[in-house]
């Protein structure tokens, strides 16, 4: 394999990858059900040659040389988010949703990755099963993908999985061995109390004063219930009660995040939520109710696999343009869910800072942020070398 012949053959792809960026970011769907977005990935895989499977609401393909019996698992989230672009480019979606954490991205890279390894097909050294994911930002595509059976028939040993990064330098590689990013769970606290006019608030029970305690009583998890060298971060993101400034309603809802390194400690802080918010509703001549929506765990770098990535990666791209972390973020991947299943190797790869461009460096989830779509070739290049290399070796 000459992985410098590799790159430059995803340089000549750059129109036909940036096309099918742009035509994935113009037409975003959220969620479990993406059916524009499977039917287009589906149609661009015929045209390669691969026979596409849909399972667990997202499609896989694969693609043999020699039969060695050994396999890699290559994949990529094809999700968006819900909410208004506001990046300003000439391809932006107007549909209510955006590709506002690059899966657009990844699953271009992930075609490109397609058309590299169908035409180097006699140089695999056995199978890559290319996988496209739906729903990463709920938190149930890998799960419902791993319990459709994505990983038999053929089972690989490893996977890979790349995803842009904003805020990083164009082309620069980011890898983290060992736990590389927070486990997630999202919750939601339902508490109710008894409507009545705000003019006689004794007839009735304020679940919005509830509510509020409650969201106080949050804050003092991680202040004082945790060692201050436990990671641990809890976040209400939603608050929704009412519908009139002068009624007092039956009912407000809080929702929000944990996230830490460690699922012990998640049960834990989990546990302390629905005892908080019982205790204080009772209290106060209320209840709650306090259940889990989704979860991620932890995501978990095989160390071994990581490192000869980021060789590679050095290799492919030059020394300077890799960076080794010993320690990650409190950011969440449900490509976490198959770390616990097989080695796994998750690099993070830049697309952009403000001195590069204006526009570039916007956080992630932002309805501002713009990508740099020169990474393409970078991306599909890795993700092809990694796979042919891993089933080399």
């Amino acid at each position: 394999m000459d992985i410098q012949e590799l790159r430059r053959e995803a340089q000549t792809m750059q129109p036909q990858l940036t096309a099918d960026r742009r035509r994935l970011h113009q037409n975003p769907e959220a969620g479990a059900v993406l059916p524009e977005t499977v039917a287009y990935v589906k149609g661009r895989l015929t045209e390669m040659g691969y026979h596409p499977q849909e399972l667990g609401g997202g499609l896989t393909a694969t693609v043999t040389g020699t039969d060695t019996g050994r396999c890699i698992l290559l994949r990529a989230d094809m999700d968006a988010l819900r909410g208004q672009e506001q990046s300003g480019l000439s391809f932006r979606s107007e549909n209510g949703c955006m590709h506002a954490c690059g899966h657009d991205m990844h699953t271009a890279m992930l075609l490109g990755a397609a058309q590299l390894l169908m035409q180097h097909r006699q140089e695999l050294s056995g199978t890559v099963k290319l996988v496209f994911q739906p729903d990463e930002e709920g938190f149930t595509g890998a799960k419902s993908m791993l319990a459709a059976g994505v990983l038999q028939a053929p089972a690989p040993s490893e996977a890979l999985a790349l995803h842009v990064h904003s805020g990083t330098p164009s082309g620069t590689v980011l890898c983290g061995s060992g736990t590389f990013m927070a486990g997630c769970t999202l919750f939601r606290i339902t508490v109710r109390g008894k409507g009545c006019h705000g003019a006689m608030p004794e007839t009735g029970v304020d679940p919005i004063g509830i509510a509020a305690q409650i969201w106080l009583a949050l804050q003092e998890i991680t202040g004082r219930e945790l060692p201050a060298k436990t990671p641990a971060v809890v976040t209400v993101g939603r608050f929704q009660a009412g519908q009139a400034p002068n009624i007092i309603p039956d009912e407000a809802v809080l929702e929000g995040t944990v996230r830490t390194f460690d699922r012990a400690v998640t049960a834990r802080i989990m546990e302390r939520i629905r005892q908080l918010s019982e205790g204080i509703a009772s209290a106060f001549r209320g209840s709650a109710q306090m259940e889990e929506l989704a979860s991620a765990p932890p995501l978990q770098n095989d160390p071994a696999l990581t490192e000869d990535m980021a060789a590679l990666a050095e290799t492919l791209l030059g020394r300077e343009k890799v960076y080794r972390l010993k320690e990650g973020g409190m950011g969440s991947e449900d490509f976490a869910s198959y770390t616990y299943e097989l080695p796994c190797a998750y690099l993070l790869l830049g697309a952009g800072v403000p001195q590069e461009d204006p526009r570039y460096g916007q956080p992630m989830h932002n309805p501002k942020v713009v990508f740099n779509e020169d990474v393409l070739p970078l991306g599909a290049a890795l993700l092809t070398a990694g796979a042919m290399h891993r089933l080399e070796r």
